[in-house]
């Protein structure tokens, strides 16, 4: 869930229950408290200016609900344009679009030398464009039009039109975005070519369906950044589940647990104080930026090195759950200023809420978690999720609704026949990298991928502490860019 997504935890599971859904990626995306309770909640100072666009309920039927208007908010920026210039515009993803504006530098960086107007497009069901308002009931009802496909029309006809009212119609468009954002930037130059010459798809795990890459993918990979740092690190937060299952069966298992973890409020289940460190090491992984940042939560250049150390700094001897949890601390409470960790009260500071909707219908992205991660081991188990979806929404999953609307299966050969300008970008220490595009496909949809990034780094503003990788790559999709931006001109040319 650019988490966001930015990436934003639903997570399904019962208090009682052994066998869940593992956090860290979309389809489960737990606890909404982890993150927001380390977020501020007063709104980023940005320079663009806030619009909201009249925008149809449903794009794809002509019943009379289908006219009902809602508003879309989107920020924009004309500092730099001139008219006929390139307009440049996220995608939004699942959350409030202030929030991914604050962490996407990259494009307020770049707008100068292209003399680009910046457009920032919140999705719908997200932060304030929510059609049906935000007290209605999260149902079927009213969540029924709540999707990718939804939203991605909702973008081209907000281009249009915006385009029309600049007198502008012949600019050239190039799309960005990141994590789901990405998804539905490259999605969007392979639905909307028409509207966009291009997209810059950070750290878009459009392979993450249907099977397409391992189901261990994800955590193998956290695991592996966490043994990168250190060997031992990984064998104490591996070994800090039995301990914390150990606690959990003494007769004041629940009230230790909750001192130790320095709670606000006493712990109803042990799955809370596993999701919340499971969540925090999840993140860390995701955010394993080269420099310090505020994305997911406020936190010192590469986290996982930092989380590594403390855990090695421990005596000989040390309860591994006390280290794991000082590890953990790392994320929620790097300023230091906390008393004590909320685990089971959910807020949402950043419109997250929606997501699980998405994640019971067509963002199915099944996960297990193998007996060699650092993780207790866990088999995806379907039925049980879509029981789950079923109990809390009345709708089953399409696990098979992605690939057949956007493709994924044989997705080299496929887009090599008809696909054009499309940069996937992707950092290895990322870990939804391993659902994501990391060969190029042809001479202009490539691969840009780097050892050392992590989630979506390269859309980040640039700093005086990037490292140089970060600076090469952040070139090459300027150079990527501008020569698509100069060929569409030379063919307006040719065309006059």
């Amino acid at each position: 869930m650019y988490a966001c997504l930015c990436l934003v935890f639903l997570f399904f599971t019962s208090i009682a229950e052994a066998t869940y859904y593992p956090p860290g990626g979309f389809h489960h995306l737990s606890s909404l408290r982890q993150i927001k309770k380390s977020s501020s909640k007063s709104k980023p100072e940005l320079p663009f200016e806030t619009r909201y666009f009249p925008q149809n309920l449903d794009h794809f039927s002509f019943k009379p609900e289908s006219y009902k208007v809602f508003h879309q908010k989107y920020l924009i920026n004309g500092s730099f344009w001139r008219k006929g210039g390139p307009i440049f515009v996220y995608t939004g993803n699942e959350g409030d679009i202030d929030w991914f504006a604050s962490n996407t530098g990259f494009m307020s960086d770049i707008a100068p030398k292209f003399k680009a107007l910046l457009v920032f497009i919140e999705h719908r069901f997200y932060g304030e464009s929510t059609p049906l308002g935000k007290k209605s009931p999260k149902t079927a009802e009213t969540l029924g039009y709540l999707n990718s496909q939804q939203a991605l029309a909702d973008y081209a006809i907000l281009i249009r039109s915006l385009k029309q009212n600049l007198s502008s119609e012949a600019s050239p468009v190039v799309v960005f975005g990141g994590s789901y954002g990405g998804m539905l930037a490259a999605w969007f130059r392979l639905k909307y070519p028409h509207i966009t010459i291009g997209a810059l798809a950070s750290s878009a795990p459009i392979l993450h369906f249907d099977n397409i890459v391992p189901l261990t993918s994800f955590y193998d990979a956290i695991s592996q950044d966490f043994k990168d740092a250190s060997v031992n690190c990984v064998k104490v937060i591996k070994r800090s589940w039995e301990e914390l299952e150990a606690v959990s069966t003494m007769k004041t298992g629940l009230p230790e647990l909750s001192k130790k973890f320095r709670t606000c409020k006493g712990l109803q289940s042990i799955y809370s104080a596993r999701d919340w460190l499971m969540s925090a090491f999840v993140y860390t992984a995701m955010v394993n930026y080269a420099t310090a940042a505020n994305f997911m939560a406020p936190l010192p250049a590469y986290p996982v090195e930092q989380m590594c150390k403390i855990v090695d700094g421990f005596p000989r001897g040390s309860s591994n759950l006390d280290r794991a949890f000082a590890a953990a601390s790392l994320y929620y409470n790097y300023s230091g200023s906390k008393k004590c960790f909320e685990m089971e009260q959910p807020t949402d500071d950043h419109g997250l809420d929606g997501w699980g909707w998405q994640a019971c219908t067509e963002m199915v992205m099944p996960m297990s978690i193998s007996n060699q991660s650092m993780f207790p081991p866990y088999d995806n188990d379907y039925e049980a999720f879509q029981d789950q979806c079923m109990g809390r929404y009345g709708v089953k999953p399409r696990p098979h609704w992605i690939t057949t609307e956007f493709g994924g299966k044989r997705i080299e050969t496929v887009l090599k026949r008809f696909g054009s300008n499309i940069i996937f970008s992707n950092g290895m220490q990322d870990p939804w990298s391993r659902g994501g595009v990391l060969k190029n496909i042809s001479s202009s949809i490539v691969a840009l991928v780097t050892k050392k990034g992590a989630h979506h780094a390269d859309l980040r503003a640039a700093t005086k502490d990037d490292p140089e990788w970060l600076k090469e790559q952040r070139m090459q999709e300027v150079t990527i860019i501008e020569q698509w931006i100069t060929q569409y001109y030379k063919d307006l040319r040719e065309e006059e």
